[in-house]
Protein backbone atom coordinates (compact mmCIF):
# COMPACT_ATOMS: atom_id res chain seq x y z
CA UNK A 1 0.00 0.00 0.00
CA UNK A 2 2.81 2.18 0.62
CA UNK A 3 4.34 1.73 -2.61
CA UNK A 4 1.10 2.14 -4.48
CA UNK A 5 0.79 5.36 -2.52
CA UNK A 6 4.01 6.37 -3.47
CA UNK A 7 3.75 5.82 -7.30
CA UNK A 8 0.51 8.14 -6.80
CA UNK A 9 2.62 10.82 -5.36
CA UNK A 10 5.72 10.92 -7.03
CA UNK A 11 4.21 12.58 -10.29
CA UNK A 12 4.04 15.99 -8.05
CA UNK A 13 7.89 15.42 -7.56
CA UNK A 14 8.87 14.77 -10.92
CA UNK A 15 6.06 16.71 -12.40
CA UNK A 16 4.81 19.26 -10.51
CA UNK A 17 6.95 22.55 -11.30
CA UNK A 18 6.77 21.54 -15.37
CA UNK A 19 3.27 21.50 -15.29
CA UNK A 20 3.26 25.35 -14.06
CA UNK A 21 4.75 26.43 -16.97
CA UNK A 22 2.48 24.58 -19.36
CA UNK A 23 -0.68 25.92 -17.74
CA UNK A 24 1.42 29.49 -17.95
CA UNK A 25 2.10 28.91 -21.45
CA UNK A 26 -0.79 27.26 -22.79
CA UNK A 27 -4.88 27.42 -22.91
CA UNK A 28 -6.38 26.35 -19.61
CA UNK A 29 -9.74 25.12 -20.61
CA UNK A 30 -8.61 22.58 -23.08
CA UNK A 31 -5.65 21.11 -20.23
CA UNK A 32 -8.68 20.48 -18.01
CA UNK A 33 -10.61 18.23 -20.96
CA UNK A 34 -7.55 16.31 -22.34
CA UNK A 35 -6.45 15.32 -19.11
CA UNK A 36 -9.90 14.39 -17.53
CA UNK A 37 -10.76 12.27 -20.75
CA UNK A 38 -7.21 10.95 -20.81
CA UNK A 39 -7.89 9.24 -16.80
CA UNK A 40 -10.69 8.02 -17.79
CA UNK A 41 -9.12 5.87 -20.32
CA UNK A 42 -6.14 4.80 -17.93
CA UNK A 43 -8.42 3.75 -15.44
CA UNK A 44 -10.36 2.27 -17.66
CA UNK A 45 -7.76 -0.67 -18.42
CA UNK A 46 -8.40 -1.80 -14.64
CA UNK A 47 -11.40 -3.26 -15.25
CA UNK A 48 -10.52 -4.52 -18.70
CA UNK A 49 -7.57 -6.51 -17.31
CA UNK A 50 -9.68 -7.50 -14.73
CA UNK A 51 -12.11 -9.19 -17.16
CA UNK A 52 -9.08 -10.76 -18.90
CA UNK A 53 -7.33 -12.61 -15.29
CA UNK A 54 -4.51 -10.28 -16.72
CA UNK A 55 -4.63 -7.67 -13.90
CA UNK A 56 -1.58 -7.51 -11.74
CA UNK A 57 0.23 -4.77 -9.21
CA UNK A 58 2.74 -3.55 -12.19
CA UNK A 59 -0.38 -2.16 -14.09
CA UNK A 60 -1.74 -0.41 -10.93
CA UNK A 61 1.97 1.25 -10.30
CA UNK A 62 1.65 2.25 -13.85
CA UNK A 63 -2.24 3.19 -13.70
CA UNK A 64 -1.59 5.38 -10.50
CA UNK A 65 1.46 6.70 -11.85
CA UNK A 66 0.41 8.34 -15.02
CA UNK A 67 -2.83 9.24 -13.66
CA UNK A 68 -1.10 11.32 -11.20
CA UNK A 69 0.62 13.22 -13.83
CA UNK A 70 -2.76 14.08 -15.12
CA UNK A 71 -4.25 15.07 -12.01
CA UNK A 72 -1.33 17.45 -10.82
CA UNK A 73 -1.70 18.73 -14.73
CA UNK A 74 -5.55 19.18 -14.21
CA UNK A 75 -5.24 20.51 -10.53
CA UNK A 76 -2.89 23.29 -11.25
CA UNK A 77 -4.69 24.13 -14.66
CA UNK A 78 -8.33 24.72 -12.86
CA UNK A 79 -6.73 26.43 -10.15
CA UNK A 80 -5.13 29.16 -12.46
CA UNK A 81 -8.23 28.79 -14.53
CA UNK A 82 -11.08 29.76 -12.06
CA UNK A 83 -10.03 33.64 -11.82
CA UNK A 84 -10.14 34.44 -14.97
CA UNK A 85 -13.87 33.13 -15.15
CA UNK A 86 -15.23 34.80 -11.73
CA UNK A 87 -14.51 38.98 -10.98
CA UNK A 88 -11.74 39.39 -7.92
CA UNK A 89 -14.29 39.93 -5.46
CA UNK A 90 -16.24 36.35 -6.39
CA UNK A 91 -12.84 33.91 -5.99
CA UNK A 92 -13.75 33.00 -2.37
CA UNK A 93 -17.13 32.54 -3.28
CA UNK A 94 -16.45 30.45 -6.61
CA UNK A 95 -13.93 28.46 -4.16
CA UNK A 96 -16.04 28.09 -1.67
CA UNK A 97 -18.40 26.35 -4.54
CA UNK A 98 -15.74 24.13 -6.00
CA UNK A 99 -15.16 22.85 -2.13
CA UNK A 100 -18.66 22.16 -1.75
CA UNK A 101 -19.27 20.55 -4.63
CA UNK A 102 -15.94 17.98 -3.80
CA UNK A 103 -17.32 17.47 -0.32
CA UNK A 104 -20.72 16.54 -1.47
CA UNK A 105 -19.03 13.78 -3.81
CA UNK A 106 -17.40 12.76 -0.73
CA UNK A 107 -20.67 11.59 0.43
CA UNK A 108 -21.90 9.66 -1.95
CA UNK A 109 -18.60 8.61 -3.44
CA UNK A 110 -17.24 6.34 -0.89
CA UNK A 111 -20.08 5.15 0.27
CA UNK A 112 -21.07 3.77 -3.03
CA UNK A 113 -17.71 2.56 -3.54
CA UNK A 114 -17.99 0.44 -0.62
CA UNK A 115 -21.21 -1.37 -1.80
CA UNK A 116 -19.54 -1.78 -5.54
CA UNK A 117 -16.76 -3.68 -3.98
CA UNK A 118 -18.53 -6.05 -1.95
CA UNK A 119 -20.85 -6.32 -5.08
CA UNK A 120 -19.17 -6.51 -7.98
CA UNK A 121 -15.32 -6.52 -6.89
CA UNK A 122 -13.00 -3.40 -6.55
CA UNK A 123 -11.63 -3.97 -10.19
CA UNK A 124 -14.94 -3.82 -11.93
CA UNK A 125 -15.81 -0.90 -9.28
CA UNK A 126 -13.14 1.52 -10.99
CA UNK A 127 -15.17 1.70 -14.03
CA UNK A 128 -17.40 3.97 -12.61
CA UNK A 129 -14.59 6.18 -10.99
CA UNK A 130 -13.38 6.00 -15.15
CA UNK A 131 -17.08 7.82 -16.33
CA UNK A 132 -16.58 10.27 -13.63
CA UNK A 133 -13.83 11.49 -15.74
CA UNK A 134 -15.93 11.79 -18.98
CA UNK A 135 -18.44 13.30 -17.30
CA UNK A 136 -16.76 15.93 -15.72
CA UNK A 137 -14.51 16.23 -19.34
CA UNK A 138 -18.19 17.32 -20.99
CA UNK A 139 -19.05 19.64 -17.92
CA UNK A 140 -16.06 21.58 -18.79
CA UNK A 141 -16.38 21.59 -22.68
CA UNK A 142 -19.77 23.65 -21.68
CA UNK A 143 -17.80 26.56 -20.31
CA UNK A 144 -18.33 29.12 -23.08
CA UNK A 145 -15.86 32.07 -21.90
CA UNK A 146 -12.26 32.24 -23.88
CA UNK A 147 -10.07 34.31 -22.30
CA UNK A 148 -7.91 36.94 -23.46
CA UNK A 149 -4.19 35.23 -24.38
CA UNK A 150 -2.16 35.04 -21.58
CA UNK A 151 1.50 37.32 -22.30
CA UNK A 152 4.93 35.13 -22.44
CA UNK A 153 6.83 38.24 -21.52
CA UNK A 154 7.98 37.03 -18.11
CA UNK A 155 9.07 33.27 -19.47
CA UNK A 156 12.48 32.14 -19.21
CA UNK A 157 14.43 30.85 -22.42
CA UNK A 158 14.81 27.53 -20.56
CA UNK A 159 11.85 25.84 -19.72
CA UNK A 160 13.43 24.44 -16.30
CA UNK A 161 14.44 28.03 -14.79
CA UNK A 162 11.22 29.43 -16.26
CA UNK A 163 9.84 26.50 -13.99
CA UNK A 164 11.56 28.15 -10.67
CA UNK A 165 9.29 30.87 -11.17
CA UNK A 166 6.41 30.14 -8.47
CA UNK A 167 9.37 28.95 -6.38
CA UNK A 168 11.17 32.51 -6.60
CA UNK A 169 8.05 33.76 -6.01
CA UNK A 170 6.51 32.44 -2.74
CA UNK A 171 9.87 32.26 -1.80
CA UNK A 172 9.89 36.70 -1.48
CA UNK A 173 5.99 36.79 0.06
CA UNK A 174 5.87 36.85 3.77
CA UNK A 175 2.59 34.72 3.57
CA UNK A 176 3.37 32.27 0.85
CA UNK A 177 6.40 31.38 2.44
CA UNK A 178 5.38 30.04 6.17
CA UNK A 179 2.24 27.92 4.02
CA UNK A 180 4.53 26.63 2.28
CA UNK A 181 6.76 25.91 5.02
CA UNK A 182 3.77 24.47 6.99
CA UNK A 183 2.28 22.34 3.79
CA UNK A 184 6.03 20.47 3.16
CA UNK A 185 5.77 18.84 7.28
CA UNK A 186 1.80 18.63 7.17
CA UNK A 187 1.74 16.81 4.27
CA UNK A 188 4.72 14.62 4.68
CA UNK A 189 2.75 13.04 8.00
CA UNK A 190 -0.32 13.21 6.13
CA UNK A 191 1.81 10.97 3.57
CA UNK A 192 1.66 8.25 6.61
CA UNK A 193 -1.90 8.02 7.19
CA UNK A 194 -2.84 7.48 3.03
CA UNK A 195 -1.63 3.90 2.89
CA UNK A 196 -2.27 3.11 6.28
CA UNK A 197 -5.77 4.19 7.14
CA UNK A 198 -7.50 1.60 5.20
CA UNK A 199 -5.39 -0.59 6.32
CA UNK A 200 -5.93 0.28 10.28
CA UNK A 201 -9.92 0.29 9.91
CA UNK A 202 -10.19 -3.18 8.04
CA UNK A 203 -7.53 -5.17 9.84
CA UNK A 204 -7.31 -3.38 13.08
CA UNK A 205 -10.55 -2.59 13.73
CA UNK A 206 -12.29 -4.66 11.49
CA UNK A 207 -14.59 -2.33 9.79
CA UNK A 208 -16.40 -4.14 6.66
CA UNK A 209 -16.01 -2.13 3.23
CA UNK A 210 -19.46 -0.32 3.68
CA UNK A 211 -18.92 0.47 7.16
CA UNK A 212 -15.69 2.32 6.23
CA UNK A 213 -17.79 3.60 3.09
CA UNK A 214 -19.90 5.70 4.71
CA UNK A 215 -17.22 6.60 7.55
CA UNK A 216 -15.06 8.32 5.02
CA UNK A 217 -18.67 9.18 3.39
CA UNK A 218 -19.13 11.84 6.44
CA UNK A 219 -15.75 13.59 6.20
CA UNK A 220 -18.24 14.87 3.18
CA UNK A 221 -20.96 16.41 5.83
CA UNK A 222 -17.78 17.95 7.23
CA UNK A 223 -16.50 19.68 4.15
CA UNK A 224 -19.78 21.06 3.32
CA UNK A 225 -20.45 22.03 7.01
CA UNK A 226 -16.93 23.84 6.57
CA UNK A 227 -17.79 25.41 3.41
CA UNK A 228 -21.05 26.88 3.76
CA UNK A 229 -19.13 28.65 7.34
CA UNK A 230 -15.97 29.29 5.61
CA UNK A 231 -16.94 32.90 4.65
CA UNK A 232 -18.78 33.85 8.44
CA UNK A 233 -15.20 32.11 10.07
CA UNK A 234 -12.75 33.81 8.40
CA UNK A 235 -14.63 37.41 8.31
CA UNK A 236 -14.77 36.83 12.15
CA UNK A 237 -11.67 35.80 12.44
CA UNK A 238 -9.68 37.34 9.92
CA UNK A 239 -7.93 35.19 7.39
CA UNK A 240 -4.38 34.91 9.28
CA UNK A 241 -5.74 33.72 12.23
CA UNK A 242 -8.35 31.32 10.21
CA UNK A 243 -5.43 29.89 9.00
CA UNK A 244 -3.84 28.69 12.25
CA UNK A 245 -7.32 27.83 14.22
CA UNK A 246 -8.41 25.59 10.96
CA UNK A 247 -4.58 24.15 10.88
CA UNK A 248 -4.90 23.54 14.97
CA UNK A 249 -8.62 22.39 14.43
CA UNK A 250 -7.38 19.48 11.85
CA UNK A 251 -4.61 18.26 13.71
CA UNK A 252 -6.53 17.71 16.93
CA UNK A 253 -8.95 15.94 14.74
CA UNK A 254 -6.45 13.87 13.45
CA UNK A 255 -5.61 12.00 16.76
CA UNK A 256 -9.14 10.67 17.39
CA UNK A 257 -7.86 8.01 14.49
CA UNK A 258 -5.22 6.27 16.36
CA UNK A 259 -7.50 6.81 19.07
CA UNK A 260 -10.08 4.45 17.84
CA UNK A 261 -10.78 1.21 19.51
CA UNK A 262 -13.60 -1.53 20.69
CA UNK A 263 -16.17 -3.27 18.74
CA UNK A 264 -16.49 -1.65 15.05
CA UNK A 265 -19.86 0.33 16.36
CA UNK A 266 -17.25 2.14 18.72
CA UNK A 267 -14.52 2.47 16.44
CA UNK A 268 -16.43 3.96 13.88
CA UNK A 269 -17.46 6.67 16.04
CA UNK A 270 -13.70 7.97 16.69
CA UNK A 271 -13.33 7.90 12.42
CA UNK A 272 -16.37 9.12 12.22
CA UNK A 273 -15.46 12.47 14.15
CA UNK A 274 -12.12 13.00 12.96
CA UNK A 275 -13.60 12.81 9.48
CA UNK A 276 -16.28 15.72 10.43
CA UNK A 277 -13.78 17.72 12.46
CA UNK A 278 -11.25 17.28 10.31
CA UNK A 279 -12.65 17.58 6.79
CA UNK A 280 -14.49 20.96 8.06
CA UNK A 281 -11.21 22.47 8.88
CA UNK A 282 -9.39 21.80 6.03
CA UNK A 283 -11.97 23.00 3.76
CA UNK A 284 -12.20 26.31 4.99
CA UNK A 285 -8.11 26.11 5.32
CA UNK A 286 -7.87 24.90 1.93
CA UNK A 287 -10.69 28.08 0.38
CA UNK A 288 -8.83 30.48 2.41
CA UNK A 289 -5.06 29.09 0.76
CA UNK A 290 -6.41 28.87 -2.44
CA UNK A 291 -8.20 32.16 -2.96
CA UNK A 292 -5.32 33.75 -1.43
CA UNK A 293 -2.86 32.54 -4.11
CA UNK A 294 -5.30 33.40 -6.72
CA UNK A 295 -5.72 36.98 -5.53
CA UNK A 296 -2.50 38.14 -4.55
CA UNK A 297 0.01 36.27 -7.86
CA UNK A 298 -0.44 37.78 -11.21
CA UNK A 299 -1.96 35.52 -13.97
CA UNK A 300 0.67 35.24 -16.00
CA UNK A 301 2.82 33.32 -12.88
CA UNK A 302 -0.34 32.06 -11.47
CA UNK A 303 0.25 28.49 -12.90
CA UNK A 304 3.95 27.85 -11.92
CA UNK A 305 2.78 29.51 -8.57
CA UNK A 306 0.20 26.52 -8.14
CA UNK A 307 2.61 23.82 -9.43
CA UNK A 308 4.86 25.06 -6.57
CA UNK A 309 2.63 25.12 -3.86
CA UNK A 310 1.36 21.23 -5.19
CA UNK A 311 4.96 20.47 -4.57
CA UNK A 312 5.36 21.74 -1.06
CA UNK A 313 1.82 19.40 -0.48
CA UNK A 314 1.06 16.32 -1.85
CA UNK A 315 4.86 15.97 -3.27
CA UNK A 316 6.03 15.15 -0.17
CA UNK A 317 3.16 12.74 -0.14
CA UNK A 318 5.09 9.57 -1.75
CA UNK A 319 8.18 10.24 1.01
CA UNK A 320 5.84 10.17 3.91
CA UNK A 321 3.27 6.95 2.49
CA UNK A 322 7.33 4.92 2.05
CA UNK A 323 8.49 5.98 5.15
CA UNK A 324 4.82 4.91 6.96
CA UNK A 325 4.70 1.94 5.65
CA UNK A 326 8.02 0.95 6.33
CA UNK A 327 7.78 2.25 10.19
CA UNK A 328 4.28 0.75 10.18
CA UNK A 329 5.84 -3.02 9.30
CA UNK A 330 8.11 -2.85 12.75
CA UNK A 331 6.19 -0.74 14.63
CA UNK A 332 2.53 -1.04 13.93
CA UNK A 333 -0.02 1.29 12.44
CA UNK A 334 -1.48 2.59 15.31
CA UNK A 335 1.58 3.77 16.45
CA UNK A 336 2.48 5.07 13.14
CA UNK A 337 -0.55 7.28 12.93
CA UNK A 338 0.26 8.85 16.24
CA UNK A 339 3.94 9.65 15.15
CA UNK A 340 1.39 11.15 12.47
CA UNK A 341 -0.96 13.19 13.96
CA UNK A 342 2.09 14.46 16.06
CA UNK A 343 3.85 15.59 13.15
CA UNK A 344 0.98 17.43 11.70
CA UNK A 345 0.35 19.53 15.52
CA UNK A 346 4.17 20.30 15.38
CA UNK A 347 3.61 21.48 11.81
CA UNK A 348 1.47 24.41 12.84
CA UNK A 349 3.68 26.13 14.45
CA UNK A 350 5.50 27.14 11.87
CA UNK A 351 2.49 29.69 10.63
CA UNK A 352 2.89 31.59 14.50
CA UNK A 353 4.43 34.52 12.46
CA UNK A 354 3.29 38.33 12.69
CA UNK A 355 2.48 37.99 8.75
CA UNK A 356 -0.07 35.55 9.18
CA UNK A 357 -1.35 36.71 12.42
CA UNK A 358 -1.57 40.28 11.13
CA UNK A 359 -3.25 39.80 8.11
CA UNK A 360 -7.01 40.25 7.95
CA UNK A 361 -7.94 40.00 4.16
CA UNK A 362 -6.72 38.66 0.74
CA UNK A 363 -7.30 41.98 -0.91
CA UNK A 364 -5.40 43.55 2.06
CA UNK A 365 -2.16 41.39 1.51
CA UNK A 366 -2.15 42.17 -2.24
CA UNK A 367 -2.68 46.19 -1.77
CA UNK A 368 0.38 45.42 0.61
CA UNK A 369 2.77 44.05 -2.11
CA UNK A 370 2.49 45.81 -5.12
CA UNK A 371 6.38 45.88 -5.77
CA UNK A 372 5.72 42.09 -6.68
CA UNK A 373 3.02 42.04 -8.74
Amino acid sequence: MGVLSAFAGIAVLLFGLVAGVWVDRMARRPILIGTDLARAALLATIPLAAVWHVLGMAQLYAVAALTSVLTVLFDVAYQSYLPSLVAPDQIFDGNRKLMTSVTAAEIAGPGLTGILVQTITAPLAILFDALSFVFSAAMVFRIQHRPQPRTKADAEDHAWLDSLAGLRFIQSSPILKPLAARAIIAWFFFGFMGPLYVLYAIRTLHLSPAQLGFTIATGGVGGIIGSLLSGRITQRLGLGHSFVLMAWWHAFASILIPLAHGSAATAMVYLIGSQLLGDGAFAIYWINETSLRQTVVPDAKLGRVNAAMQLASRGVLPLGALTGGILAGTLGIRFVLAIASGGVLLSNFLLFTPSIRNLRSAAAEKAAMPGML
